[in-house]
């Protein structure tokens, strides 16, 4: 009996050993090539009972090729904070665990490096399990990647509206022209569907779209340059 559970215990080893390989060297390799699908992507196409409407809109660009209001507004609407930490904003997690405390849900805190490891590597769901690999993910990230590269990776893979995702698919759905060329309240109405982005639009916009892209570009003003070297 001592023998079978010190070789089930060398296999559980031996399994999570190689499962932290293979995460490592999957977010290596994402550091330099572009991310083809997400899970998300998969199981909203999966979920989609109309043939007529299967797949999805991803284009991927560099950052480069996508407009600084762009990136500015999703800082300023998601993670305002996001050039200075670590990966997770300890304030807000702390205070959602208290309001979750409260009631009944998980309620996230999530940085945008915490969602960019969520949307390209694990799935859509609110567990402890989910949540404990997303911030094991999100180490990853921050360790490996630098700052730009989770900005670049996060625009070219959020789902932005119905089948739409990254900033160059959102940019010709809303707005019809190229996510480099996005104005500060064309990107401000993007940042501001993020929360929701299959229930709200981004164009045109519903009265309360308007008032959080208000707040947005007010925020923009308030945030400067970015400068992700710092």
């Amino acid at each position: 009996m001592l023998k079978l559970i010190k070789r089930l215990f060398r296999f559980v080893l031996k399994i999570l050993f190689w499962c932290v390989v293979f995460s490592v060297a999957v977010v290596l390799l994402f550091k330099w090539i572009p991310v083809p699908v997400t899970p998300l992507m998969l199981i909203r196409n999966a979920e989609q009972t109309d043939a007529n409407k299967k797949g999805w809109e991803h284009n991927w660009v560099s950052i480069k090729a996508i407009s600084p209001h762009l990136q500015k507004a999703v800082i300023c609407s998601e993670d305002q904070f996001f050039l200075s930490h670590n990966g997770f904003d300890i304030k807000a997690i702390e205070k959602a665990f208290e309001n979750n405390k409260k009631g009944k849900r998980l309620k996230g805190a999530s940085t945008i490096s915490q969602q960019t490891a969520k949307n390209v590597f694990l799935w859509p769901d609110r567990s402890w399990l989910r949540k404990g690999l997303e911030t094991y993910f999100t180490f990853l990230v921050e360790l490996i990647w630098t700052k730009e590269r989770i900005m670049e990776v996060y625009l070219n893979s959020i789902e932005m509206g119905p089948g739409i995702y990254g900033a160059e698919a959102a940019a010709q759905y809303w707005f019809k022209k190229s996510a480099s060329k996005l104005s500060k309240y064309e990107s401000a109405a993007i940042a501001s569907i993020l929360p929701s982005p299959l229930r709200y639009r981004a164009n045109p916009a519903t009265t309360y779209i308007e008032g959080r892209k208000s707040w947005i570009v007010k925020q923009m003003g308030y945030l400067g340059t970015i400068n992700y070297s710092e």
